[in-house]
């Protein structure tokens, strides 16, 4: 080992020149770095692009897009004439009822150069196609926050107040004002679940109504949240003090029924629950069951799992609950705002120009990412291994990453590889797809700082990197044993044969595949633990792939590392807890 290097990364990085594939009226086009902007440096175009607008779209949208190119504004098309069209199109249009899928993408026949989702979700792009047929896919996140915060606070006056009910029962000839006695918002506490842009505007509006306002968010800013005088809190604390809980975050396979039968156990009786975020995020059988038992006392849903929902769901029809059918970023400004922003990032993107709201670009060259593939799986691994072992609610925010290599800076490009740590660190609890293009964007737009650190290595340079460690600072751990000397959160991994190793926890040399999932355990250094721990999952038919210990010294502490091909249940790992040496032990999913 010779010397180490260091830099800090929040900005997006110098790309060199590249040569893009174009649609197929256009001519080459090469893009080179000019004045701080990723642009097209020469483009002689034959014909203006044709621009596919499949919803409808904003007329301040439409007109920045006719002044570009030929826009074909064809509606409430069925697939068939969808698959049709895109052949003819370089750049399609939609909102969130058109399916994008890889039918769509095969149909273009490589015409189809960019996507654009005028809204946040994605859901309905198949961002695997797209990459696979070189189509560039963008959306609008931003200009809808108000409209959709503003629809929250709505909800929960109406909900407060029973307007919604009692408008109902007016205009059926019922006057029933005994019946529709409310609930003052004044002095109520408040919990904001995802701090985002729309959870941030509605505390700065729930503040101003007298409400007490706490948030859980683990990417939240604690400065901004101080700023605006909110305290970030546990998901625990959040939802057993708050008196109304607002839901504001990404459906992720974290998110996934956040809110279910054992979080609604946990919450203090008469609980009133908002929902302008993603209906998947709540169980809805779940709240129908604590509605009628009173755990909740109302709801107000402009969100749901199925979308429309059935005209006989139990949730719709329940006399406690308000619904309104998905209007959160339906304000005529929003939809001008939405217009306009989709417009610009797709005729930058046709243009040649990347945007920051990108959600796939492959930037990197072919033969660059075939060596990289492992080292690629190894970074983002180790990020979200790292990530889950973070506790508390104060979110992430400085991140090292430590590459150990005998190649020069010049011969080993790590672009793609913060990239991959950023994704990894980000990803799973947030709506944004992280890629080259939008990785270091984002990582600031959070407030995460990741700084690389460079150890060179003697010997040859055959493979290009030794090992990477990836460290948080200024956290908590959920597993005190992956902590360092200094308290930071400390994994390493590198790829042996091909496949990514988990090689260190904190000072623990271990050697596990990340393949599966991983189960970590601090433990009393002695003999029969390997069994023990093996016969709890072997009985709960767990099968292990991978085990590995490493030991402080001998009989005095070790750490497990157990790789499981199966998710084990709550039993299984409250019986690996129970084992008497065991002494900590954390579930971590890859």
């Amino acid at each position: 080992m010779a010397a180490t290097t260091s830099q800090s990364h929040l900005l997006r990085p110098t790309l060199p020149s590249l040569r893009l594939r174009c649609p197929s009226s256009l001519h080459s086009i090469s893009l080179r770095r000019t004045n701080g902007t990723d642009r097209i440096s020469s483009l002689r175009a034959v014909s203006k692009p044709t621009i596919l607008v499949a919803e409808k779209l904003g007329a301040a949208g439409l007109e920045l897009l006719k002044e570009f190119g030929n826009v074909d504004c064809s509606y409430n098309m069925s697939p068939e004439e969808l698959c049709a069209k895109v052949p003819l199109c370089d750049a399609l249009i939609v909102r969130s009822g058109t399916k994008v899928n890889r039918t769509v993408f095969e149909s273009s026949a490589g015409r189809l150069r960019v996507v654009g989702r005028a809204g946040v979700g994605i859901d309905n792009v198949d961002l695997s196609a797209a990459t696979e047929h070189g189509c560039l896919v963008v959306n609008a996140p931003t200009a809808n926050t108000v409209a959709a915060a503003e629809h929250g606070i709505a909800l929960i006056a109406a909900m407060a107040r029973n307007v919604a009910q009692a408008d109902a029962a007016l205009k059926a000839g019922k006057w029933m004002r005994s019946k529709y006695v409310g609930v003052s918002l004044v002095g109520k506490t408040l919990a904001i679940v995802g701090f985002g842009k729309v959870g941030s505007e509605v505390a700065r509006r729930a503040k101003g109504l007298g409400m007490h306002v706490v948030a859980h968010d683990p990417y939240a800013s604690a400065a901004r949240a101080s700023a605006i005088g909110i305290d970030l809190v546990s998901f625990e604390e959040a939802i057993s003090t708050a008196d109304f809980i607002s839901l504001h975050m990404p459906l992720t396979p974290s998110t996934d029924k956040m809110l279910n039968d054992e979080t609604f156990a946990k919450m203090k009786k008469g609980v009133r629950i908002v929902n302008v975020a993603r209906g998947g995020v709540i169980d809805e059988e779940a709240l129908v069951r604590a509605l009628d038992s009173g755990i909740v006392a109302q709801a107000a849903l402009d969100v749901f799992t199925k979308e429309p929902p059935a005209a006989d769901s139990k949730l719709v029809l329940h006399e406690n609950v308000t619904v309104t059918p998905h209007l959160g970023a339906s304000t005529v400004e929003a939809q001008e705002g939405v217009a306009i922003e989709i417009a610009e990032a797709v005729v930058g993107a046709l243009k040649g120009e990347l945007s920051a709201t990108a959600v796939n670009a492959p930037m990197v060259s072919a033969e660059v990412l075939l060596e990289l593939a492992p080292y690629v799986e190894l970074a983002e691994k180790l990020a979200r291994l790292a990530v889950q072992l973070v506790a508390g609610g104060g979110g992430v925010k400085s991140v090292k990453v430590t590459y150990a290599s005998a190649r020069s800076t010049d011969d080993l490009d790590t672009r793609v590889l913060r990239a991959m740590i950023t994704k990894g660190l980000i990803e799973p609890i947030s709506s944004v797809f992280v890629n080259l293009v939008n990785a270091d964007f984002t990582a600031k737009q959070r407030g995460v700082r990741i700084t690389e650190e460079r150890v060179q290595m003697d010997g040859t340079s055959e493979s290009p990197i030794e090992y990477i460690q990836v460290q948080i600072a200024q956290v908590n751990s959920k597993f005190p044993s992956a902590e360092t000397e200094t308290g930071e959160i400390s994994v390493a991994g590198r790829v042996k044969d091909g496949i990514p190793h988990l090689t260190q926890v904190g000072s623990f040399q271990v050697d596990v595949s990340l393949e599966g999932s991983i189960i970590l355990c601090r433990q009393v250094d002695q003999p029969g633990m390997i069994g023990a721990v093996g016969s709890v999952l072997g009985e709960q038919n767990v099968n292990v792939s991978f085990m590995s210990v490493g030991r402080s010294a001998p009989r005095k502490h070790a750490v497990m590392a157990i790789g499981v091909d199966e998710e084990p249940s709550k039993e299984t790992l409250t019986k690996i807890g129970e084992i008497p040496a065991i002494e900590e032990f954390v579930f971590l999913k890859l």
